[in-house]
């Protein structure tokens, strides 16, 4: 078993803001990619635009915390006037102070069944 805590975010990007979405993921991906705490931060797009997968995994909840501190200060109202989150998929076993900050976005949570992390 391991501390990572890891989602997959889905979000449906509003008509005509494609290319302001992308800008905002360069400039989102820049900023994660120096966090030390954050392991993969991984954006795909659908063939229309229009539907977005983000797959992030973090080292443990702490990490997380130092992630949505400076997401929320930096990107989040750019982000929710360019997409609209329809699923959100944590898992891991967060701590409750994470899950308290997760919850407003509606996420499922998945507890570890089996398997095994490299």
């Amino acid at each position: 078993m391991t501390e990572n805590i890891y989602w997959i975010l889905e979000l449906d990007v509003h008509a005509d803001a494609l290319e302001a979405f992308r800008v905002l993921m360069l400039d989102m991906v820049a900023a994660a990619n120096r966090e030390t705490g954050t392991l993969n931060y991984e954006w795909n797009i659908s063939a229309d635009g229009r539907i977005c997968h983000i797959y992030v995994r973090y080292r443990n909840c702490a990490a997380v915390m130092d992630h949505m501190a400076g997401w929320d200060m930096k990107f989040s109202r750019r982000f929710a006037a360019l997409a609209a989150i329809t699923r959100m998929s944590v898992y891991g076993a967060p701590d409750a102070a994470l899950k308290a900050v997760l919850d407003p976005y509606g996420p499922v949570y998945y507890e570890q069944f089996g398997g095994f992390a490299r």
